[in-house]
């Protein structure tokens, strides 16, 4: 999966709290600080449990709560979208068709 995400991956960073052209930033040093799980940790955990390979991955900023959404592209040619906490690493909610049909044994 790690290939897949060095040439198929789309980053978007929604952030209100961004610093000039770099809205990364603010993102990064909460990973640095342990504030905010690392998206490696959140790919890691999908790889283990999950068939498929990453669309896109957005890390969006609500309220001061980070989210991760990763779409995967299941092997029957769903697209199922995960979305995690990304302060706690849980993952909170999962939409797509034949879902079961992904999970690892």
């Amino acid at each position: 999966m790690r290939q897949l995400l060095l040439g198929a991956i789309l980053v978007t960073v929604l952030s209100g709290s961004a610093i000039g052209d770099q809205p990364w930033e603010p993102l990064h040093g909460e990973v640095r600080r342990g504030d905010v799980v690392p998206l490696e940790t959140i790919l890691d955990w999908l790889e283990e449990n999950y068939h498929g390979d990453v669309l896109e991955v957005e890390i969006e900023r609500e309220n001061g709560l980070v989210e991760y959404e990763i779409k995967l592209l299941g092997p029957q040619g769903q697209v199922v979208e995960f979305e995690f906490d990304g302060h706690s690493g849980q993952l909170m909610k999962i939409e797509g068709v034949r879902i079961n049909e992904m999970r690892r044994q």
